[in-house]
């Protein structure tokens, strides 16, 4: 069974990161994969329809709705994701399977006939909709991380900041690509849950005059085309 968590999203301000940054680091913990600085590096490479029907429905705001990607961290290779993130009625669930880099760069390079026989049900799901829907790579999407993690109802709360686009760049395993900002600056606060949220996490992440809103980092880094 496919179980969905609550998300929330909220565009806040560089003020309102500070403040929030302060209240988690009192109340919750830096997760163990942020580097010294407490964040990381986040590169992914988005798939879409000839049609762009993922982006479509997200600005549409379509209630259910999924979208594949793949992702690696912090210019380290070897460890590479392919997620698929699924929506339904403002819940968020996301499946994933490791990728070698020579497996992620041959679906980068268009050659997808190994998926099927891979034996991750994920790769061939992705290589079925490649051949009946058209799914193709489209956009790089980079960002900076600041998670925190808080064990009672296992939520996880990110600050991200310096969204970057690869414009029609789709090698994301090329060091060299270049990335430009999305747009104008943006920080987005996500906090996710299971079946509840702890007062404790919902006041350190509480603000006035907050946004809540279904921002995408997708949808912004397709500002150019």
């Amino acid at each position: 069974m496919v179980e969905y968590r609550n998300e929330w999203k909220h565009e806040i301000s560089y003020c309102d990161m500070l403040t929030i940054r302060q209240r988690m680091r009192a109340v919750a913990k830096v997760d163990e994969h942020a580097g010294p600085d407490g964040t990381y590096q986040v590169r992914s490479l988005y798939f879409d329809t000839p049609v762009d029907r993922a982006l479509r429905e997200k600005i549409d705001g379509v209630n259910v709705r999924e979208k594949f990607r793949i992702r690696y961290y912090n210019d380290d290779t070897s460890y590479i994701k392919l997620e698929k993130k699924s929506k339904r009625n403002g819940f968020g669930n996301k499946q994933s399977a490791g990728l070698t880099a020579c497996e992620a760069q041959t679906i980068v390079d268009g050659d997808y006939g190994w998926m099927l026989q891979s034996g991750r049900p994920l790769v061939a799901e992705l290589y079925s909709k490649i051949i009946t829907e058209g799914l193709r790579p489209k956009t790089i999407v980079d960002y900076t991380r600041e998670p925190f993690v808080f064990a009672p109802g296992n939520v996880r709360v990110t600050l991200d900041s310096n969204i970057r686009t690869g414009l029609g760049c789709t090698d994301f395993l090329d060091p060299h690509c270049v990335t430009i900002s999305a747009g104008d600056p943006v920080i987005i606060m996500e906090v996710k849950w299971d079946e509840f949220l702890p007062s404790i996490i919902r006041k350190a992440v509480g603000l006035e005059h907050g946004r809540s809103g279904a921002f995408s980092k997708y949808r912004a880094c397709r500002i150019y085309g």
